[in-house]
């Protein structure tokens, strides 16, 4: 995923929040080599749970593991406020292309054909919902 983000953008970026799954001591290595925050929960959390979470209180302990340093990044405010974008989800987006624009299939396979349709339905839920965020926001309000 780094190397994807790098070679997109030509940088890496400053933090990478992921999924438990991630964890482990290669992957944290590899992107604290590149200078990158991780911020990948060692165990499962259930959403509802982060929000339960308490502030780590006290001194760090010498011996302490990449885990528990990682709990605690992400039991502090700031972590929990910097983790919580990557708990959204990206499913209201689908089911509003499918609703809206009732687009329910690709109809060309291959990747470069699917793509090259999928695509212009993406663009057009964009700009329907800049339309209506236009017609929306008050005279003085421009939405760009």
């Amino acid at each position: 995923m780094v190397e994807q983000v790098e070679a997109n953008t030509g940088r890496y970026p400053e933090e990478l929040p992921a999924d438990a799954g991630y964890h482990s001591e290669a992957n944290l290595k590899a992107i604290e080599d590149r200078g990158i925050e991780a911020l990948i929960p060692p165990d499962r959390v259930k959403h509802t749970e982060w929000q339960k979470m308490k502030s780590p209180r006290g001194r760090i302990p010498k011996n302490a593991s990449r885990k528990y340093l990682m709990r605690r990044k992400l039991g502090t405010k700031r972590g929990r406020a910097r983790y919580k974008p990557r708990q959204t989800s990206v499913e209201p987006a689908f089911g509003n292309i499918k609703e809206v624009t009732s687009f329910r299939q690709l109809l060309l396979r291959g990747k470069h054909k699917a793509r090259s349709t999928w695509r212009p339905q993406c663009a057009a839920l964009g700009l329907m919902n800049l339309y209506r965020a236009q017609l929306s926001a008050p005279a003085d309000v421009v939405v760009a």
